[in-house]
Parts: C-alpha cells; sequence; structure tokens
C-alpha cells in the first residue's frame, strides 16, 4: 500500500493580511500609547509651575508689589482674577493655554504668545546648533574611545568627556569668550549677529526666524558668515555638556557590540579592527543615541538659560533669565509651558524614530 503523507497545506490567501495587520499593530500601538503620554506629561509641568508661581502670591504683586499704590494695586489684581480662588484661575488657565492664549506680561505689557515666537526661534537655532557640535564631537571621539580601549588615547577622551559634562556651562562659555574672543579676536563676544544682518534678517519676507537658514534661502552668504561667526561660542559652550554624554555612550556602547558572536566571526576570519569597528559595530551603537537625544533636547533647552545669558543671545532663555528677575510670573509660566510642550514633543518623535531603527524598543 502506498502510504499517505500528509503535506502541509498552503496558508490561505486570506490570512496573510491579517498577520502582516498584526505585527505592523505592535507599531501603531507603541505610537498610539506615546503619543497620548504627551498630553499628562505636559499637564504635569504646567500643573507644577502654576502653583510653584503661585506660592509667592498673585502674579500683579510679585511684579507690581511697591511700585503701584495699595488702592490701584487692588484694581489690578481684581482685573487680572487673581483674587478669585487658586483653583478657578488654574482651571481658566488651562483652558487658555488649550487655545494658545498665554495671557500678557505684567512687566511690559506684551502677549506672550507673540513673545514666544519671536524668541523662541532663536532657543530652536541655539539648540540645533549645540546639538551639531555634540553629535559632532560625541560620535567619532566615542568610537575612537572604543578603538583605543585602555591606551592612553581612551583614558585622554574619557576624561574629557567628563570634564564636558560637569563644566558649568556658564563658566565655560565665560573662558570661551575670554580665550576665542578677547584675548585671540576670533568670534564676536555677544549676540546672534551684527547689526546689518539683524536689519537684513528682519526684512525678509516670511522669515523662519532661524538665521542661518534665513540667509541660506535669501542667498547671502555674507550674513551667513556674520551669523556662523556670531553662532560658534554659545554652540560649543552648550553642545559640549552634551557632547561628553555621547562620548561616553558612543565608547561603552561600541565596546559592547565589538564582543558580539558576529563579530567575534569576522574577527577569526582576520577582519581588520578598523574595519569591524566603521562597517559593523557602530551602527548598533547609534541606537542608545537616537533614544537618549530626546533628554538632551531637554538638557540643552535648560542650559540655554545660562548660555543665552552669558552670550546675550535674545532667545526664551535669555528672556526667562529677565523675567524671572522682573518676578513677571505670568510671562515665566508661559515661557515654561512652551518648554515643556517642546520637550513632550521632542521626545514623542525621538521613540517614533527609535522604534523605525530598533524594533525591540516597541515591546
Amino acid at each position: 500500500m502506498t502510504a499517505m503523507i500528509d503535506l502541509p497545506q498552503a496558508e490561505p490567501a486570506a490570512q496573510a493580511p491579517e498577520r502582516k495587520s498584526k505585527a505592523g499593530g505592535s507599531l501603531g500601538k507603541y505610537l498610539l500609547v506615546r503619543f497620548f503620554l504627551i498630553f499628562p506629561t505636559i499637564l504635569i509641568l504646567v500643573t507644577m509651575v502654576f502653583f510653584l508661581m503661585r506660592v509667592t502670591g498673585d502674579p500683579i504683586t510679585a511684579a507690581l508689589g511697591g511700585r503701584l499704590a495699595p488702592d490701584q494695586l487692588a484694581q489690578r489684581i481684581h482685573e487680572a482674577g487673581y483674587d478669585r480662588p487658586i483653583f478657578i484661575q488654574y482651571f481658566e488657565y488651562l483652558g487658555q493655554i488649550a487655545t494658545g492664549n498665554f495671557g500678557r506680561t505684567i512687566s511690559d505689557n506684551l502677549a506672550i504668545s507673540d513673545m514666544l515666537a519671536t524668541y523662541g526661534t532663536a532657543t530652536l537655532e541655539l539648540a540645533i546648533n549645540s546639538l551639531i557640535v555634540a553629535l559632532a564631537i560625541g560620535i567619532p571621539f566615542g568610537m575612537l574611545a572604543a578603538y583605543k580601549r585602555d591606551k592612553y588615547q581612551d583614558a585622554i577622551l574619557r576624561v574629557l568627556a567628563i570634564s564636558f559634562y560637569a563644566t558649568p556651562v556658564f563658566f565655560a562659555g565665560l573662558l570661551l569668550k575670554l580665550v576665542f574672543s578677547i584675548w585671540l579676536g576670533w568670534f564676536p563676544v555677544s549676540g546672534r549677529a551684527g547689526t546689518s544682518t539683524e536689519i537684513a534678517m528682519a526684512s525678509l519676507a516670511a522669515p523662519t526666524g532661524i538665521y542661518w537658514l534665513d540667509a541660506l534661502r535669501s542667498g547671502n552668504m555674507n550674513a551667513f558668515w556674520d551669523i556662523a561667526q556670531h553662532s560658534v561660542l554659545p554652540a560649543v559652550a552648550l553642545g559640549l555638556l552634551t557632547a561628553g554624554i555621547f562620548l561616553r555612550l558612543v565608547r561603552t556602547n561600541v565596546i559592547g557590540t565589538l564582543s558580539k558572536d558576529y563579530v567575534e566571526a569576522g574577527r577569526s576570519r582576520g577582519v581588520s579592527e578598523y574595519r569591524l569597528l566603521t562597517k559593523h559595530a557602530y551602527k548598533p551603537a547609534l541606537i542608545p543615541i537616537i533614544t537618549v537625544m530626546g533628554l538632551q533636547i531637554a538638557l540643552l533647552l535648560g542650559g540655554a538659560v545660562l548660555t543665552e545669558t552669558t552670550f546675550e543671545w535674545k532667545g526664551l532663555g535669555f528672556q526667562l533669565a529677565h523675567y524671572l528677575t522682573a518676578r513677571d510670573f505670568v510671562a515665566v509660566q508661559g515661557i515654561v509651558a512652551l518648554l515643556a510642550v517642546i520637550v513632550a514633543i521632542t521626545n514623542f518623535i525621538v521613540d517614533v524614530v527609535a522604534a523605525l531603527i530598533d524594533p525591540r524598543v516597541r515591546y
């Protein structure tokens, strides 16, 4: 008798899309969860700032107390609604910022939304420049430290990484100004650009607010060179802080990758260490850089306050220091709320990129 052999049946075509949708569903679920986490994150930060600002009393008294007569002060407080219960003010404030209305500053009566739009791009430009510096220093030197592991080059680079991270931003900025602006005269002392460049950027139609981008769009290379010169020292002062983190992170992950089985297999076949490093080890080591980049954006925005003050870079950090000095807590609330939104959205974008590059982070 002929033996009957059961052959595996081909999977119906209708089931294939179902499996594909299940495989893709994990990414969709991951991104959906991450997206909805943006809102509680912003809510918690805004709530903390609101109530911390109210610890000192109402914003009118904090900013104008002692400069107005008591009856004028009471009238301003009543008109602004700061004599109402604190929770009513809180929920009204949430409703306002949900519609993009951050109120007006107390000290100079500016619309906070306009102030955020004007100065926010300057801080964004500084953060981008600093991140470029951090990546340009942290990644290649981290790879070099891993390649020269336990040699004197590795020891020097590890000490530099710790020094970069431990040095206060304002001290690094002052030191850079002293050496490269005052002693050597290579770079301007302060500001985002020269006066003529500022005028040229302000006269552009539909500017982005990021000076070097606007200069490239308009083809004004003289302005671009001026902007680049003004950008170097602030970007280096702030970028070194994050470069130290990237350097150590890349070094650690490259060393770990070089001990993987597939790298050992290549090494046993006679592949050079340099080729193993540049062709096989560095790409997996960059994945942690992407995952922590969102946290570094928050660090850069925090450091921007000191950097912008040191270099008179008129962005949100510079304005935040000004309004803190003026005790204008309404303006402080608006700036911090915007920074919270930027950090939350940036972390979401980083999560999306990391999930697309490395499927393991979805689970």
